[in-house]
């Protein structure tokens, strides 16, 4: 976004107050803290039987609450606050921009980021996307970002492909994650990244004896629409990829860019699940096969599973599928019609804690509980590589896993995750304990209240067996505050209530 000149004008200044810090990540989170990315003086906590409904709708459709996020979101009302997230342009994001923009080559076009080392390339779309999910006031847009990122996947690790996601990710992802579906789809049809990732770019019909690659076609047809059973068949995954014949990466001037070579495209005539494709259409063939695809019913139905399967259980109940794939084909796969109606049912909020969370969304809610102060270096980035979350790594193209399942042999790197962070122990990254302890109202003359600690992080009042639990811990111990402290915020954080959404 373009930061306004009032805004502007007060982060120059006090980047010019905090010069004599030193070094430039000092600065940059000193002016963050003064443009109010801190812990505020007082914060409420839930203090219900079950998971306060702000608290769930704060965990899903956000990466978990900011302290003081719960008493805005009660304030404003779940629904408010939903349409203040669907128009994330219009929400002042200074602070966080202060923290995630100096990642240049995020920026760039294709073929200037081809001058850069590779390593420099992953940490910066690495540090970009960590920083964004952690300190963004856009939390729905992030989430989408992330949701999207992995529905249509690109491991950075394929040929090219790690100079070619930085445009991926800005002009397809990020630039329609809250768009129209058919949108997104075509921007990724044509991305770059995509092209080479799946194979498009030797997608090529040169003579008559060429044999369109059917790599993009059938992940197109299984993974981005219609879904494994959509009611496709082989020649189905044939006749897209003849449609996508002829799309080529230049390589020298404009090295990156996309064009279409007329003569490597089958012109011939194509039938694609009942849509008769005349001969003759050229570049048009690939808009004739996204649109039908998107308005497919088959499509509807998938897209509204993913996110049903996201956002509410994996049960993912049958009434909320039918009501989000009715609203897709109604609307025209308009992604915000279709939260909307997902965050606002009836089986969202029935649904609390009924989700995993992956270790992304784990370190980022962590290090939101706490108030933490970091910028994403190698320490943190690799607590999320051991945790087996390395972004934008996954080989397949399906995407990391939105099931419990395949994360559980992750749990020690949780707890470890945990107790360091709350220890201090992550080089780059800070909390203040005592500050948000003293905001939550958790100190007192006998030492820390677990019970207010634990719902501040879980959102609802400890169960009898989950308080014992602590108690326990804190007379096992028989030290002072100031030794247990840290210990017990790791442990509520490590706990199996902090795990679920």
């Amino acid at each position: 976004m373009q930061l306004t000149r009032r805004a502007l004008l007060r982060a120059c200044l006090l980047m010019g107050s905090a010069m004599p810090l030193a070094g430039c990540q000092k600065a940059i989170s000193f002016v963050a803290r003064s443009l109010g990315q801190t812990v505020p003086d007082r914060v409420s906590v839930a203090a219900g039987a079950s998971v306060n409904p702000s608290f769930h709708l704060l965990s899903a459709a956000a990466f978990g609450p900011w302290p003081g996020d719960l008493e805005r979101v009660e304030q404003l009302g779940a629904e408010h606050w939903l349409e203040e997230q669907l128009q994330p342009e219009r929400i002042d994001d200074t602070a966080c921009d202060l923290r995630a923009r100096r990642f240049e080559t995020i920026h760039l076009d294709a073929g200037t980021c081809y001058e850069f080392r590779k390593p420099v390339l992953r940490q910066d779309i690495i540090r970009h996307t960590l920083l964004r999910a952690i300190y963004s006031q856009r939390q729905l847009f992030e989430v989408m970002s992330g949701f999207w990122s992995d529905h249509l996947n690109i491991n950075i690790d394929k040929g090219d492909c790690i100079y070619l996601k930085p445009v991926d990710d800005r002009l397809v992802i990020r630039a329609h994650a809250l768009g129209k579906f058919r949108d997104l789809i075509k921007a990724s049809a044509l991305s770059p990244a995509m092209l080479v990732y799946l194979d498009g770019k030797e997608n090529k019909k040169g003579s008559p004896l060429d044999v369109p690659n059917e790599n993009y076609a059938r992940e197109l047809l299984e993974l981005h629409t219609l879904g494994v059973h959509g009611g496709y068949c082989q020649s189905d995954v044939f006749e897209v990829a003849r449609c996508l014949t002829g799309w080529r990466l230049r390589d020298k001037w404009g090295r990156g860019t996309v064009y279409f070579d007329e003569s490597l495209h089958d012109d011939g005539e194509k039938h694609v699940l009942g849509l008769t494709i005349p001969a003759g259409g050229g570049a048009r063939d690939l808009d004739l096969v996204v649109d039908h695809l998107c308005c497919h019913p088959s499509t509807a139905r998938h897209i509204a599973l993913k996110l049903v399967h996201r956002f509410v259980s994996e049960g993912r109940p049958a009434s909320l599928v039918d009501a989000v794939a009715y609203d897709f084909m109604k609307n025209d796969g308009d992604i915000k019609s279709l939260l909307r109606m997902i965050f606002l049912s009836e089986e969202f909020r029935a649904a609390k804690t009924s989700k995993f969370k992956q270790p992304f969304h784990y370190i980022v809610s962590c290090l939101r509980a706490c108030g933490a102060d970091t910028h994403a270096g190698q320490p943190l980035i690799e607590y999320l590589m051991r945790m087996g979350q390395g972004l934008f790594q996954y080989p397949t193209p399906d995407g990391y896993p939105d099931e419990m399942e395949p994360w559980l042999g992750t749990l020690i790197w949780r707890w470890n995750f945990a107790f360091a962070l709350t220890s201090n122990q992550i080089p780059g990254v800070s909390v203040s304990l005592d500050e948000l302890a003293q905001a939550i109202g958790a100190r007192s003359a006998d030492g820390l209240k677990p019970e207010l600690l634990f719902a501040h992080f879980v959102g609802r009042a400890g169960s009898p067996l989950e308080l014992k639990a602590l108690a326990d811990y804190i007379a096992r111990q028989g030290l002072k505050e100031a030794c247990y402290r840290s210990e017990l915020f790791g442990l509520i954080l490590a706990s199996p209530a902090f795990q679920r959404y």
